[in-house]
């Protein structure tokens, strides 16, 4: 038999000959130790020219694309391409890891780039978004990600001049990135007029913002900040694909194959042309340039490498080379000297010397080579083509002797016989031909036995035989020279084979996987001395294995190096070394053999590292020397732990079911029970899947686990307290090294692993995200900083956790078999260990990553457990044998027997080590292993007397020990804990049920006793009384499902699996009567009330039998069920029974005959039962939840007080209900301890103890129940019921609009009026009539006897020299955002100046000046500010706005953190909060924020914000959270609050946890919806509601309502931090007791009221702050307010329209004010120079449009009803008013001469008005055939015609006041118009933007100078033209800071400012002109 291990020997890669120039750039450096990076394949190489020596970095598993040089340039990170691709980041010197950077790539790593210091890393990725990543990459962290850009990115750099600045180049573009926070946000660069839009290919950074970048035409870009400054042209002929800087300047290379260098400003030095050297030839193209002082390094297309010396640049150095682009599949040896030949596609055949590691000749031939062979006596080389010919060459000079072509298709295969007579040619014809060699290759015989093309060929040693192999997989051979077919095998028997290249025949069948059948081993070649074979396949694995390998899936060795298939391997001629060759990557590797003796000796070289072992991992053939696995081990790794439902899935599926059941939902439902139980006690320890997870903590107490609680048992008093985080089972416990705080572990999709503290059992951290399934591993380093834990998916993760931060340090793939232990290097934190099946490695940390190696075991063992000894290299393992292997490093030094079976545990002392096996026996060591000091054995023999229970057996397996307090505890596989004294005796201490579901449970009728019978074949009696113990065990033959007492407590009747149930002696548990008439097993069973006269006993096959006790007999069978049967209930007076069955039906039975009996539900009600279980009828409807389709009710039970009924389900919940439940989905208490199904549960018989079982975690719970009026709640105790309640607390406008309205992003937004028609720079112009008679306008002759054109417009008041405006700049902002924002008004300076926002501006206005100043960097509209109130961070505001998808892009919600009076951004996050941002809120010590999103899930986030790192989120409501803010005395605890919800929230790590605030303290208190949330002493928390209520929390627990603190909603609260009084602000309306703001006490007990003299008949007060002696007030009506507390005065600060938008606009002719009219109704006077309005006039009606007369004396306004107004300026009396149109006004206007009053209509129409007939304003003419409603209307400068623009993009002119149309374009173009504000008209064609077909421009006005237009748009731009503007697209400046759709804009008089008036905003910006210098 074949031995089938791994061959001993191995192989070391020694040279690779080649150089990736194909599809890569920049990838050659000359590091600081002079040597040579770059890569090929999948290695990277660092080459030494002086030394002619290779290094290899062997850390990827795919081709590396990608390379940068650290500044330090030792450095080298690499990028490779795949799946999940990652980056190394290794030392060229050690050629050691230092980093892997993973997570974030798909597809692969395009580009990488190291900044200035080499702190921070930048990659791009090959997906779709082209994504930039920005690492710290020594942490292995991310720091930013954005989308790069839709087409490929080619090159990124940093700006090394200028912090956090990049560039990234590629397809037809250039960006510019800023990195603040966690936020990359680019600009693109502006090609403008100086160079065309093309691809830049590569780039680099200069001072002074300039960036230099090469393009696709040759020509160098310069750019300046991110303007195309100039342009180098013809740099290069055709595209520069490097730049690289030096200190001396820059070097480009092009595909001109010229290298070019500049100084420093870029001023050309000298070209090198490659081409034109001794070594150049055409099409060569340089891919890589390095220089370095008078050094330059090339690299080419083709894979040369040339280093160039700069004073003698005409003689190249060529110093690598390889084959070009195309496939790579020839190779031959020389049968007797060191050489290799290749050929390839790229046509060329070479020779290379392994001795010298060079290339020493090549040659060209005309056709792409396949295959090569070489003569027997090395003088002809034969080559086959891939056009079906072959050629031999001479091998001395490459002189052709032949050339053959016999065949059409290729020639893959060709060898020369052992005798050197014959060459044999294998082509894809599928035949072979054999060529006579001496006479001049004559063609002397054919194979034509094969179906499909020749894979590969071998020669009998005696010439005689050919063996072929064909790609059908068929194996055949032919005699020779003739090629006849051999079809006997039995001549074959004795052919010896000169050699072995076949994939087929039994010699190699090991190279096959076992099931596979795919053909992907592409050569193969054995080395017959050494016996082992080489292996070359298209994974890019090279394997060595035994020769021969008779059995499939023989063990090998892999090496990895090449990426792609390997086309070839062969063995030199003296197997010395393995020639293989990559066809992708076009590479030669050299391997070095290195045999068995050789081997052992080289044990002290460092393996070479790798991210793959070196050994196989996956050939797991039948190994015969592994032993059976014993039955323990093997159940355990089949335990998947896979849920049908996991407790994470319960809100979504909650959402699903509510719609469904909205209907029911909303009747009234029952209410919770008042008293409630509390966990008590649990029998049970989790030993029979888990190992080492029990302690001594600190204090002497044992912590241990079992279902889904964490277990401190005090063994003094035996008690237990609980840790009740988790929600599913604990598989794994770990102990700090300090012994106060402990690590477990979850099942879970997601699942978590919690950090609690043993004594106040509170969570310190919680780590989630990444582990799948379960964390089944867990350790603390020796300094208790960091942890490591293994995952139960299928790669068993590792995560190496910094785990007080929860930050994931490292994390890596560990095994594919199961882990059971991680061990971190006490002395080493860097260093860990992973055992398990078939396993054991050692890990070290890389950046973001582990590597790990195996262990050098002869064969792989089973370990089961593994400890570090007295020294960082000592590892002592257990084995599933039974030894110990002693480990040093990583290699096996010996094995010592410890026990008989497996050792499961392993501790190691200060001098010594303790272990525990299956033999159940104890083990004392001293310190080497070499004695055992001591053993202790469990038996029952040695139990001390004070134990709380009974051993089962002798010799239990033994799970886990821990020594300390001078015992030892040893825990078993039974579920017992026990207590070993040094001195030998044994004391038990816990107890539990062993594996296997434990369904029955019956309660003793009087005594505090209870019985269980569970699947482990054992029936128990339980103390529960306080000594907890376990009274009497008795082992069964079969297990059991049921037991019951009988009613005078003496009997026990226990029903069994197999159908048979017996009844014992309740003390002595002797059997008294035994039957056996079911094949099913019994399901229930139950005594007859009173004397128990009747034994009721459900079985599962659908029957229930009835048996008279006393005789002893059956007496009846209940039949007719469809189904098994659940459960039993007899009625008091024995007669009748209740049953239920799995089929969810419900049966009456008559006793003692069985005669089913139909009762109707009204009478069942009546009925008296003796018991209640049962899970069916209308009693219990309310039980079912609202997920029933995924969980079952198991189990039910009702007090003996009938008051209370408890619940058991498959979750693991137990729940509380009022019985009786009717109605549907009754509210309950529910409590989480099991962790999967509750199987049954039972009250005690005085009801002061639930009793449960738990199926799957095979523990009974005790729970002691609190009756109502018993207050002191524990905390967590119950949580709420499920579905709240639909009366949320009354209805608010308000609350409803910001519910639900919808931010939509400006860059999204529509057109705002109802526009029809082709827009303006769509339509097709009619040419005027000068155009058609030829005549071009503008270019009209010289001297024209027509009149000179007049002017487009009157220029009125300004001076005589016109000049045009340049800029503008904001001045002022009227508005702030109240009606849907709220605590957005803070004070700022100790009360100096105010901050508050309105749009997209952050406003902070100085109290004493009224100056204003901004902030404007927010793209889009802000929703939240907030400030930071901790003295370190003074004047730190943080503010969020609307967004769109969280795809962290430019549009992405962002909050910016910034200085309020620099004005400075500190920092931005992108967040995933898509919608936008609604709340912020800093932490106490001001270095966190918390954010929460609009998105559908209400993302609730905490930031780092100085940084940009995210540390938490969470899901926080399925509906709109309001607000949330942090405690103010804490970082970690904080309360949202929102539409029926207040949860209360703790930061653990970096994990939210959270609770929802628990109303039930309080009778007939309901969750209504929460608005506001402030906060007291003594973790009291106050939050406003919709009703006007405040409740006042202690921790989450409801303790008072302040009732009707406001009349309406409490819409803000704000906590005063230096006195703890609190300020409200609600909606009220003002009377002489109370306002809408109120100032409260610390405890909100007493108040004081303020009234806000604003006028309003109903105050709605939305944002409130307290400053010195002055309270801050933000309304709805957009005021904000300033109270002072001793006064109560009040000052408004702040005005603005209250609703939009704001339509009419007028400015006055002479003064700086101006009017607005909005559709809130009123107008109003805002003075500019005085910063304020001056005035409001409330219309009563929304107002539509505004316009000064000529003279400035009166002010007509149009309303939205058709009416409009005149009023008199001076008194702001009513002129006149006049309605003929029943729809709005859309524009008014005087004419200048103040006779005619034009009204524009929606109706499509114009009225005149003459003024002078007085105020009863007769109508005297209209204009007809509008097409649509009116825009805009101009008079022209004579008043005699009238311009309109409508909203089908028509500009039409009509003669005043005749309204006749004028249509005559020449007429039209002579006049001269007054004013011009339409936004249509060939004048004003280029305003109209590309981007505006969903939106337009709404407005516009030329200034009086008539040299500018100002237009506003549905984007919210204001944006500043030249006028006219007739081309398209015109050039203009643009401003930002209005939120979507402008109204109107307008010049005031003498062009000093603009005003522009806001739709969604509400808001008047006021900007103010720059004009041009003279």
């Amino acid at each position: 038999m074949a031995d089938r291990t791994a061959p001993n020997c191995h192989l070391r890669l020694e040279w690779v000959y080649g150089y990736r120039g194909h599809q890569c750039r920049n990838n050659l450096y000359y590091t600081a130790a002079k040597e040579i990076v770059y890569f090929v394949a999948g290695v990277g190489v660092v080459y030494n020219t002086r030394e002619h020596k290779q290094k290899f970095y062997l850390g990827h598993n795919d081709d590396i694309i990608s390379l940068a040089l650290h500044p330090e340039r030792v450095l080298v990170a690499t990028g490779q391409v795949g799946k999940e691709p990652y980056i190394c980041v290794w030392d060229s010197y050690t050629v050691q890891t230092v980093s892997i950077l993973k997570d974030v790539h798909t597809h692969g790593v395009a580009c990488l780039a190291f900044d200035l210091e080499g702190q921070c890393l930048v990659s791009v990725g090959l997906d779709s978004k082209n994504t930039i990543c920005v690492w710290d990459w020594r942490r292995g962290k991310v720091l930013a990600v954005a989308p790069g850009h839709t087409d490929r990115i080619f090159d990124i750099s940093w700006d090394l001049y200028q912090p956090s600045k990049l560039v990234s180049c590629g397809v037809k573009h250039i960006k510019f990135w800023s990195l603040c926070g966690n936020a990359l946000t680019p600009k693109r660069g502006v090609f403008g007029k100086t160079g065309d839009l093309q691809t830049i290919l590569c780039l680099a950074c200069a001072k002074d913002e300039v960036t230099y970048s090469g393009a696709l035409n040759g020509d160098i870009y310069v750019w300046k900040g991110i303007n195309l400054m100039r342009t180098v042209q013809g740099a290069h002929g055709s595209g520069i694909f490097s730049m690289n800087v030096c200190e001396e300047g820059f070097a480009t290379g092009g595909r001109d194959g010229c290298v070019r260098l500049w100084d420093l400003n870029f001023k050309p030095i000298t070209v090198i042309d490659l081409r034109e050297t001794d070594q150049g030839y055409k099409g060569l193209s340089v891919r890589s340039v390095c220089w370095r002082g008078d050094h330059i390094l090339v690299g080419t297309q083709d894979s040369e490498i040339f280093e160039v010396v700069v004073h003698d640049r005409n003689k190249p150095f060529l110093i690598m080379q390889g084959h070009c682009e195309g496939e790579l599949w020839a190779l031959a040896v020389h049968p007797t000297k060191p050489l290799a030949m290749t050929g390839s596609d790229d046509r060329s055949v070479r020779l290379w010397s392994l001795i010298d590691h060079a290339l020493i000749a090549r040659c060209n031939m005309e056709e792409p080579i396949r295959c090569a062979a070489v003569s027997t006596d090395g003088i002809h080389l034969a080559l086959g083509m891939k056009d079906g010919s072959f050629t031999v060459l001479r091998v001395r000079d490459m002189t052709e002797v032949v050339h053959i072509k016999d065949r059409k298709e290729a020639i893959h295969e060709l060898k020369y016989s052992p005798d050197g007579a014959h060459l044999a040619v294998g082509s894809n014809d599928n035949s072979v031909d054999i060529y006579g060699v001496v006479q001049r290759y004559k063609k002397v015989g054919e194979c034509i036995g094969s179906n499909s093309f020749i894979t590969h060929m071998d020669w009998s040693t005696d010439s005689k035989y050919l063996q072929t192999n064909d790609g059908s997989g068929r194996r055949l051979f032919y005699r020779m020279p003739s090629g006849k077919e051999v079809t006997n095998r039995e001549e074959l028997k004795l052919v010896q084979w000169a050699s072995w290249t076949c994939v087929l025949g039994p010699e190699v069948n090991g190279i096959w996987p076992k099931y596979s059948d795919i053909n992907d081993i592409n050569s193969v070649d054995a080395n017959f001395n050494n016996q082992v074979l080489v292996t070359a396949d298209d994974y890019g694995l090279v394997k060595l294995l035994r020769y021969p390998c008779v059995k499939k899936g023989a063990k090998f060795k892999k090496y990895l190096g090449h990426s792609a298939h390997i086309t070839n391997a062969r063995w030199s001629h003296d197997y010395q070394w393995v020639i293989t060759i990559g066809g992708a990557d076009h590479s030669v590797f050299q391997w070095k053999f290195v045999p068995e003796r050789k081997s052992k000796e080289a044990l002290h070289i460092v393996p070479q590292e790798t991210l793959a072992d070196s050994n196989s991992e996956e050939s797991d053939s039948d190994q015969s020397d592994v032993p059976e696995m014993d039955s323990e081990i093997e159940q355990e790794t089949q335990l998947t732990y896979r849920r049908q439902v996991y407790k994470e899935d319960l809100p979504q599926l909650k959402e699903q079911c509510k719609e469904k059941h909205r209907a029911t939902a909303m009747k009234k439902r029952e209410r919770a029970p008042g008293s409630g139980v509390k966990l008590h006690f649990i029998h049970g320890y989790r030993g029979y899947d888990c190992r080492s997870n029990l302690f001594y903590t600190q204090t002497g107490e044992i912590v241990y686990h079992v279902a889904a609680i964490g277990v401190v048992y005090n063994r003094q008093q035996n008690t237990q307290r609980f840790y009740m985080g988790h929600d599913d089972d604990i598989l794994c416990l770990a102990i700090h090294p300090l012994k106060d705080f402990v690590a477990t572990g979850q099942v879970g999709r997601d699942s978590s692993i919690h950090i609690w503290d043993t004594e106040t059992l509170k969570p310190m951290s919680v780590l989630k995200g990444f582990h799948q399934l379960g964390v089944c591993a867990l350790d603390f380093s020796a300094d208790g900083k960091r942890l490591a834990s293994v995952g139960l998916d299928d790669n068993h993760t590792i995560v190496l956790w910094d785990w007080r931060k929860g930050d994931k340090l490292s994390a890596m793939r560990g095994s594919k078999d199961k882990i059971f232990v991680v061990k971190i290097n006490p002395y080493l934190p860097d260093k860990l260990i992973t055992a398990g099946v078939k396993h054991m490695k050692f890990w070290h940390k890389a950046g973001g990553g582990l590597i790990g190696r195996k262990g050098n075991m002869g064969k792989t063992e089973t370990m089961m457990c593994a400890v570090y000894g007295w020294s960082e290299e000592m590892v002592f393992s257990g084995t599933c044998t039974g030894d110990i292997c002693i480990w040093r490093d990583m290699f096996l030094m010996k094995t010592v027997k410890a026990h008989d079976g497996p050792v499961f545990t392993v501790h190691a002392l200060e001098k010594g080590f303790v272990t525990g096996g299956k033999d159940g026996i104890v083990a004392l060591w001293d310190d080497t292993f070499e004695r055992c000091l001591k053993t202790y054995a469990i038996k029952r023999a040695v139990l001390a007397p004070g134990s709380k229970g009974l051993l089962l057996e002798d010799n239990p397996s033994i799970r886990a020990i821990s020594l300390g307090h001078g015992h030892i505890l040893v825990g078993t596989k039974n579920g017992e804990i026990l207590e070993v004294d040094k001195s030998g005796p044994i004391t038990l201490l816990v107890q539990g049920h062993m594996e296997g579901e434990v369904w029955g449970l019956a309660t003793h009728p009087h005594l505090p006793l209870c019985a269980t019978v569970s699947d482990d074949r054992t029936l128990r009696i339980w103390d529960l009384s306080p000594s907890h113990c376990m009274l009497a065990v008795r082992k069964l033959r079969k297990g059991g499902r049921c037991c019951c007492f009988s009613p005078d407590g003496k009997a026990l009747a226990v029903g069994l699996n197999d159908g048979s149930f017996l009844i014992v002696n309740a003390d002595t548990l002797e059997d008294l009567v035994s039957f056996h008439h079911r094949k099913d097993s019994i399901s229930d069973i139950r005594f007859s009330p009173g004397a128990g006269k009747y034994l009721a006993v459900a079985s599962g096959d659908t029957f229930v039998d009835i048996y008279n006790v006393m005789s002893s007999k059956r007496v009846g069978v209940c039949k007719g069920c469809l189904n098994y049967i659940t459960h039993l209930d007899w009625d008091k007076r024995g007669k009748l029974l209740q049953v239920n069955t799995g089929a969810k039906e419900q049966f009456f039975f008559e006793a003692p005959r069985g005669k089913r009996q139909t009762i109707p539900a009204t009478e069942v009600e009546k009925i008296d039962w003796s018991t209640w279980t049962c899970v069916l009828g209308t009693y219990v409807e309310g039980i079912w939840p609202l997920v029933s389709e995924v969980t079952e009710v198991t189990a039910a039970c009702l007090s003996n007080d009938r008051k209370v009924l408890a619940t058991g389900d498959d979750l693991g919940y137990v729940k509380l209900f009022r019985y009786p439940v009717k109605g549907k989905y009754a509210k309950f208490k529910r409590y989480v301890a099991h962790s999967t199904h509750v199987t049954n549960v039972r009250w005690t018989h005085d009801d002061s103890l639930l009793v449960t079982v738990g199926g799957g975690d095979t523990c009974l719970m005790i729970w002691a129940h609190e009756p109502e009026g018993h207050r002191e709640f524990k905390q967590c105790d119950s949580e709420e019921s499920d579905i709240e309640s639909e009366d949320d607390g009354g209805y608010d406008s308000d609350v409803t609009r910001e519910n639900e309205i919808n931010y939509t992003i400006k860059a999204l937004s529509t057109n705002m009026r109802p526009m029809t028609g082709v827009k303006p720079h769509l339509q097709l112009k009619e040419p005027s009539v000068d155009e058609r008679q030829g005549v071009v306008r503008g270019s009209r002759p010289p001297v024209s006897r027509a009149l000179p054109q007049p002017e487009k417009l009157q220029t009125n008041n300004v001076g005589k020299k016109k000049r045009p405006i340049e800029d503008l700049g904001l001045e002022l902002v009227f508005g702030y955002r109240g009606n849907d924002c709220r605590n957005n008004v803070h004070y700022l300076n100790e009360g100096a100046d105010i901050i508050y926002h309105t749009a997209s501006v952050g406003i902070v206005l100085n109290l004493t000046t009224s100056c204003q100043s901004f902030y404007v960097e927010h793209s889009d509209d802000i929703l939240c500010l907030t400030i930071n109130q901790h003295p370190k961070f003074p004047n730190v505001v943080a503010t969020g706005q609307v967004g769109d998808t969280g795809d962290m892009s430019a549009t992405s919600p962002s909050i910016h953190v910034w200085d309020a009076m620099t004005k400075q951004t500190l920092s931005v996050l992108r967040c995933f909060h898509s919608g936008g941002v609604c709340s912020v809120s800093f932490s106490a010590t001001g270095k966190l924020l918390l954010s929460v999103g609009l998105d559908p899930e209400h993302t609730v986030t905490i930031w780092k914000w100085q940084e940009g790192a995210k540390v938490a989120s969470r899901i926080g409501h399925t509906q709109r959270i309001f607000v949330a803010e942090f405690r103010p005395d804490s970082d970690t605890h904080f309360v949202s609050v929102g539409i029926k919800h207040v949860r209360f929230w703790t930061l653990a790590g970096r994990a939210l946890l959270s609770k929802k605030g628990v109303l039930s303290s309080i009778e007939d208190a309901r969750m209504q919806t929460m608005l506001s949330v402030a906060f007291g002493a003594n973790n009291l928390t106050f939050t406003g509601t919709i009703s006007g209520d405040v409740c006042v929390w202690k921790e989450h627990i409801l303790v008072r309502i302040v009732a009707k603190a406001h009349t309406g909603p409490v819409f803000t609260m704000y906590t005063t931090l230096r006195d703890g009084l609190i300020v409200t602000g609600g909606k009220e309306r003002p009377s002489k007791e109370g306002g809408a703001l109120k100032l409260w006490d610390q405890e909100l007990k007493r108040c004081r009221a303020f009234r806000l003299e604003t006028g309003q008949i109903i105050d709605c007060v939305r944002s409130v702050c307290r400053g010195k002696g002055k309270i801050l007030v933000g309304t709805r009506n957009a005021e904000i307010i300033e109270v002072g507390e001793k006064n109560a005065a009040c000052n408004i600060l702040v005005n603005g329209h209250m609703d939009g938008p704001i339509w009419g606009l007028g400015t006055h002719p002479s003064r700086d004010v101006f009017l607005s009219a909005a559709e809130d109704g009123t107008v109003r006077l805002w003075d500019i120079p005085e910063k304020k309005m001056l005035n409001k006039v409330n219309l009563g009606h929304p107002a539509r449009t505004i316009s000064y007369s000529p003279e400035g004396d009166m002010v007509a306004i149009g309303m939205k009803n058709g009416e409009f107004i005149i009023l008199l300026v001076a008194s702001l009396k009513i002129w006149g008013k006049k309605r003929d149109r029943r729809s709005p006004i859309q524009d008014i206007r005087f004419s200048p001469n103040s006779c005619y009053l034009a009204v524009g209509s929606t109706e499509s129409a114009v009225d005149f008005y003459d003024l002078t007939l007085g105020p009863q304003l007769n109508r005297i003419n209209c204009c007809r055939d509008i097409p649509s409603f009116v825009m805009q209307m101009d008079f022209s400068a004579d008043s005699t015609y009238v311009q309109i623009s409508t909203g089908a993009y028509k500009r039409l002119v009509y003669e005043v006041p005749s309204g006749k149309q004028v249509t005559e374009q020449s007429h039209i173009d002579r006049i001269t118009w007054a004013t011009w504000t339409s936004v249509l008209g060939d004048e004003v064609i280029g305003i109209w933007s590309r981007n505006t077909d969903k939106a337009d421009v709404t407005c516009a006005c030329v200034s009086h100078s008539g040299l500018n237009i100002v237009t506003g748009d549905d984007f919210g731009m204001v944006k500043l033209f030249d006028f006219p503007c007739p081309e398209k697209f015109a050039k203009h400046k643009r401003f930002l800071g209005h939120s979507a759709h402008l109204t109107n804009v307008r010049f005031t008089n003498g062009d000093r400012f603009v005003v522009s008036a806001g739709g969604d905003d509400r808001s008047l910006f006021v900007w103010r002109c720059v004009h041009a210098p003279h």
